[in-house]
């Protein structure tokens, strides 16, 4: 959720691991937002600068202006990635699949608490994106839509689960908040956020079936 959970802390890949498999080819726009997420999951929005991210990745400046007129540009572009990545695409990806809504469920959970953002910065990346809300609108309005998004999807799997109508909202979110509260501690310390997370899942489940 960048991966929606966004996922495991990845400082290195801010460094040279990632600026390495960059050189050799010519970046993409693409390429410049994960770099500027990687940035913000390490130092803040305060580091999403230019020469800071084109020193990370080993090209000259002239690389980002290529693709980018300016920073705001280069977050515009973060944000919007962000929404469309971590949020529509997965939610198309889960519900085209064939098994039941049960099974989506923790597939979804198998995704947020997977490693698909390591790119991004790992579990540290959306909780940058929730502080970085907290002092810009434009990331504030774009939590907003992801976050309203994602429970919706969340409360209606649960409705199709079986979850009586009247608790699925409250079931949606007590299963986001310990997503993002999970990832939170796992800045702090390792965490198994999977088995949490299923864990937490596969009860409110078993308790849907008692109701």
């Amino acid at each position: 959720m960048l991966d929606w959970a966004s996922r495991q802390v990845n400082t290195v890949a801010y460094g040279d691991e990632m600026a390495r498999k960059t050189t050799k080819v010519a970046l993409t726009p693409e390429d410049w937002v994960k770099a500027g997420f990687r940035a913000l999951s390490v130092g803040g929005p305060q580091a999403i600068k230019v020469e800071a991210i084109a020193k990370a990745l080993k090209v000259s400046k002239g690389s980002f202006y290529w693709h980018f007129k300016d920073v705001s540009a280069l977050k515009t572009d973060m944000l919007r990635h962000w929404l469309q990545v971590a949020t529509h695409d997965i939610i198309s990806d889960v519900a085209g699949d064939e098994p039941g809504p049960k099974e989506q469920l923790r597939r979804l959970v198998d995704i947020a608490t997977g490693k698909k953002n390591e790119p991004y910065g790992g579990a540290q990346a959306e909780a940058a994106i929730r502080d970085w809300a907290r002092y810009d609108e434009n990331a504030a309005a774009t939590l907003k839509t992801v976050d309203a998004t994602r429970r919706q999807f969340l409360s209606a799997l649960f409705e199709k689960s079986g979850v009586p109508p009247a608790q699925c909202t409250s079931y949606a979110n007590i299963l986001y908040a310990a997503l993002i509260g999970l990832e939170q501690l796992s800045l702090t310390g390792v965490l198994e956020r999977k088995n949490d997370l299923s864990a937490l899942l596969a009860l409110l489940l078993r308790n849907a079936e008692r109701e």
